[in-house]
């Protein structure tokens, strides 16, 4: 199983994994549509705060990770 730590930045995550991509855009991340903003802001933004920031509750967020084959790590 793929682990994701939602400490970890999104450009991180989406390095490691990207197939991960798709799956944030879907959830409300659409900045991340444009390499631009991934490679500015999604370097410094952990995945936690972005789903603040797109209003998703981390709930919503880890089940949705978690149907598409992730394991969180808190």
């Amino acid at each position: 199983m793929k682990e994701i730590n939602l400490n970890n930045t999104v450009f991180q995550l989406i390095q490691e994994y990207p197939e991960l991509k798709p799956v944030l855009v879907d959830l409300g991340f659409t900045p991340l549509q444009d390499d631009r903003m991934l490679q500015t802001v999604g370097r410094m933004m952990p995945l936690n705060k972005g789903a603040r920031q797109v209003g998703l509750s981390q709930e919503d967020l880890v089940q949705s990770l978690t149907q598409h084959g992730f394991e969180v790590k808190e």
